[in-house]
């Protein structure tokens, strides 16, 4: 759940600065007051979401030690590395952020724009870092278990595992897939309510042109990924095409489906698809779960849903960006059509609903295992029983900041329409208007 909440503000920080400074660059640029102020906007959003972000992922920071103490006992000197330049880039992160929030007016502008490129850097190094012990964990290397112990530990080449770059990739797409467009989801409702202005169909455009773009990218990114899980962890490949036996190509697609007992039960077979999905090829032989030992079953529906609905709402939302260009090209705006705002709408809660689907599929088709065939789960988590009372704790905290999240923004909105452009931000040095005026 902590995870699960987490990734979403974690994705605000991986793509948010580059469209902003996207946004903010075009006001420079062009000389255009909306862009600058559609920039300024965002960034005092950027500066609530980060906000919660430091308070969840503190949360999870205690987490990981206090919940999974199997797991951080035995490879903490593995995983240190990537978590201590995760820190760093964190408050890098926040140092730049509040560099460039309380820049406005009081920097020159070239030096305020340049702000946000190590503030996105840092987002990026530090997602990469996570993304690299989760990586690991599903292809673990950079170390050796002598007598149950680990030794020569090497943790470079722990972070930097073979599935790291590709898992990364993978993720940094998804990010800014899934903030495109809650972003441009919020103007759309816009549009809708009849607010046409160049702000709104601004402030659309340009999160959608970068959710466009990871949309068209993410289904070869995440098939190259597949197929490299694939040769890994047969049995999550064979949960993914719910496949009980060694299917020899030209392999089906199974849609939908449950695995009931020893059967497979009402799932819509496609022919051929399932070996160039699981294997790249035509003739590819799928792998069956009856090659694996029956106690390293992952949960399979779980798996097989997961999966397929992830790899749905992607390609619904790459035909929605291939639409909109295309119909944009042809010389029509879809931003005058209420069907295309309403999906919009709708299209940012999808992402975030695909992204999740992605990590279920990603850390429950891995099961048994928390880091593949060497430490089970049921050896790596805690068995205090007393953790429902932190499980509610958790519950509460997150619970209480998504609200104040929720009616922050909103006021920030109402009165952002009312006019008013400086809003406060807490802490930030006071803007004396005599001071503005000299200027």
């Amino acid at each position: 759940m902590s995870l699960g909440f987490h990734i979403i503000l974690a994705c605000f920080g991986v793509a948010f600065p580059t469209m902003i400074y996207v946004m903010h660059r075009r006001g420079v640029v062009r000389d255009d007051p909306t862009a600058l102020r559609l920039a300024k906007r965002w960034s005092k959003v950027s500066a609530v979401v980060f906000a919660i972000g430091a308070v969840s992922g503190t949360v999870l920071s205690f987490e990981m030690g206090l919940l999974w103490p199997g797991l951080m006992g035995r490879f903490g000197d593995v995983l240190g590395l990537p978590f201590a330049l995760e820190g760093l880039s964190f408050f890098t992160e926040a140092i730049f952020l509040g560099l460039y929030l309380y820049g406005w007016g009081r920097m020159q502008p070239r030096w305020h724009l340049k702000m946000l490129i190590p503030m996105a850097m840092s987002g990026i190094v530090g997602s990469f870092c996570v993304v690299a012990v989760n990586s690991w964990m599903n292809y673990p290397t950079g170390f050796t278990v002598r007598d149950g112990t680990v030794t020569d530990v090497r943790p470079w080449a722990a972070m930097f595992n073979p599935l790291a770059w590709l898992q990364f990739l993978h993720m940094w797409l998804g990010a800014f897939l899934l903030v495109g467009l809650v972003v441009s989801g919020v103007y759309a409702a816009g549009l809708l309510r009849g607010r046409t202005d160049a702000h709104h169909r601004l402030g659309f455009l340009v999160p959608f042109a970068f959710a466009s773009v990871a949309a068209l990218i993410q289904p070869f990114v995440g098939h190259v990924l597949g197929l490299q899980v694939g040769n890994k962890q047969t049995s999550k490949l064979a949960a993914f095409e719910l496949a009980l036996h060694d299917e020899p190509g030209p392999a089906p697609l199974r849609l939908g489906g449950f695995l009931v007992g020893d059967d497979v039960r009402w799932s819509v077979p496609v022919p051929r698809v399932g070996s160039v999905i699981a294997r790249g090829t035509f003739n590819g032989t799928v792998p069956g779960l009856d090659s694996v030992p029956r106690s390293d079953w992952p949960p399979v529906n779980i798996t097989h849903w997961s999966f397929q609905v992830m790899v749905g709402i992607g390609l619904l939302l790459a035909l929605a960006a291939v639409v909109f260009w295309l119909a944009r090209r042809r010389g029509r705006d879809l931003l005058n059509n209420r069907w295309f705002l309403r999906f919009c709408v709708i299209a940012g809660p999808l992402a975030i609903f695909a992204l999740e689907m992605g990590w279920v599929a990603t850390e429950v088709g891995r099961q048994p295992w928390t880091v593949w065939q060497v430490l089970r789960t049921t050896d790596a988590a805690t068995t205090n029983t007393e953790v429902w009372w932190s499980y509610i704790g958790v519950l509460v905290i997150y619970l209480t900041m998504s609200v104040a999240a929720f009616v922050v923004l909103r006021s920030m909105a109402r009165r952002w329409r009312a006019g008013e452009e400086e809003l406060p931000s807490p802490y930030g040095p006071a803007v004396l208007a005599e001071t503005q005026a000299d200027r």
